[in-house]
């Protein structure tokens, strides 16, 4: 079984209605600047699942990849990165990283010991629900190599992300040691194991920042459809689809570990990249445009999602296609044209990320947007190039604002009996 792949939660330990049946592949796929949202990234037609299935559908904890990069997008997340402590190395990352697995693994699989009121961990927040599609992924940042002695094994691809000109980083919310990702289809069981995941850290590693997000419910629809944004734009439907004959050479790193440079090894063999970026969207001001502007901007309908070539949600925008007066039908800087494969030397990320709503700013505008999550063997080959191009002129700039930023090796998925990161940490 793939670490995608779902698994049925014996119904006889939780008081669930149902069977598993197969989860909804509704993905979220964000665009390059963070500005779009869910596809399908588990299947390429994706059925929902019945709501009394939602609580006992589970997400293999082992596997080739970890968890959390191919499953399909949960309804609630969040991502957070710790520094560690003065004096933590190797050995007590080590600890921590085995802490951490062990406490991921329960809660992935819905095991009563992990939420058994005995266990001196447990908050009793979930006690009640079942797995809910719960994910928890790991990372390392850049400066966790140099902490714990493991330069030798530093990749060149995690070189810090250059500056672009749309950047307005605030870097008490950018980067990090330990980078942590955790998704869930309810809210309770997402926060019992954030709650977890950050006690467990004390005397280790300390919280550099925590980020909450959300997305749609799983059969909140009557049938699988691509998610919108907060902008209210279908978005996502090129996102790139496992099922796809390049899939994994685009997204995850070789057994040899050649796409991830010199250093790395094995230890990130199945792993990836993931680039994190805070990207706040410009809501007033957008919502000011008229539904034709915010078209011509993004260079799809609002109704459906179509290329304004034509076609449906899924047809592929004809670049070359002209107006009667000659002007192209998707304009210059229209995001779709500037985001495109074939407008950037073929580069293509898997973009899995949230919305997220953190009140109002003082002037009454939303502080809301996307928390953009970007997988990639090659951030070099994936994000960068497109995020250069964007930087050159994107129609969709002047309606955002990227706040903080992050790039993460995430190793691949640990074998039975392993913890994730355990092939750098002892190797």
């Amino acid at each position: 079984m793939t670490q995608h792949d779902h698994e049925p939660h014996p119904v006889s330990r939780r008081r669930l209605l149902g069977t598993v049946s197969a989860a909804g592949a509704s993905g979220l796929a964000l665009g390059a600047t963070g500005a779009a949202a869910a596809q399908a990234v588990g299947q390429d037609e994706p059925r929902p699942p019945a709501l009394s299935t939602v609580g006992s559908t589970r997400v293999p904890f082992h596997g080739a990849h970890q968890a959390g990069i191919t499953t399909p997008a949960q309804a609630h997340g969040h991502l957070l990165a710790f520094d560690l402590k003065p004096g933590a190395g190797r050995k007590q990352a080590a600890t921590l990283l085995r802490r951490w697995s062990a406490t991921a693994r329960e809660l992935m699989a819905g095991e009563p010991s992990a939420r058994n009121s005995r266990n001196a961990q447990n908050t009793g927040i979930a006690l009640d629900a079942g797995p809910c599609s719960l994910t928890v992924t790991f990372g390392f940042g850049r400066t966790f190599f140099s902490r714990t002695g493991l330069t030798d094994q530093l990749p060149d691809a995690l070189a810090p992300l250059p500056e672009f000109s749309s950047d307005a980083l605030d870097k008490s919310r950018s980067n990090g040691d330990l980078w942590v990702q955790i998704g869930a289809d309810d809210g309770l069981v997402a926060f019992d194991a954030l709650r977890l995941i950050q006690r467990q850290a004390a005397g280790t590693a300390r919280l550099r920042w925590q980020m909450n997000g959300f997305n749609r419910t799983p059969g909140a629809t009557s049938r699988p459809m691509t998610v919108r944004n907060l902008m209210g734009q279908v978005d996502g439907s090129r996102n790139p689809k496992p099922s796809e004959r390049n899939f994994d050479e685009r997204i995850f790193v070789p057994g040899s570990g050649s796409s991830s440079g010199s250093g790395s090894g094995s230890w990130l063999a199945g792993g990836s990249y993931a680039v994190v970026r805070r990207i706040r969207m410009l809501l007033d001001d957008w919502d000011e445009q008229s539904p034709s502007a915010q078209e011509k901007v993004i260079g799809r309908r609002k109704s459906d999602g179509a290329p304004l070539t034509g076609g449906g949600e899924h047809t592929r925008p004809d670049l070359d296609k002209r107006s009667a007066d000659g002007s192209p039908v998707i304009a210059a800087n229209a995001h779709v044209r500037v985001t495109a494969p074939a407008s950037n030397g073929g580069a293509a990320m898997l973009r899995r990320g949230f919305s997220y709503h953190d009140g109002f700013r003082d002037d009454g505008a939303p502080d809301a947007g996307l928390l953009f999550v970007a997988w990639q063997a090659d951030p070099l080959r994936g994000f960068v190039p497109v995020q250069r191009k964007l930087d050159r002129g994107d129609a969709l700039s002047p309606f955002i604002r990227h706040e903080a930023s992050g790039l993460f090796a995430v190793p691949g998925g640990p074998a039975k009996g392993e913890y994730v990161g355990q092939r750098l940490l002892e190797g």
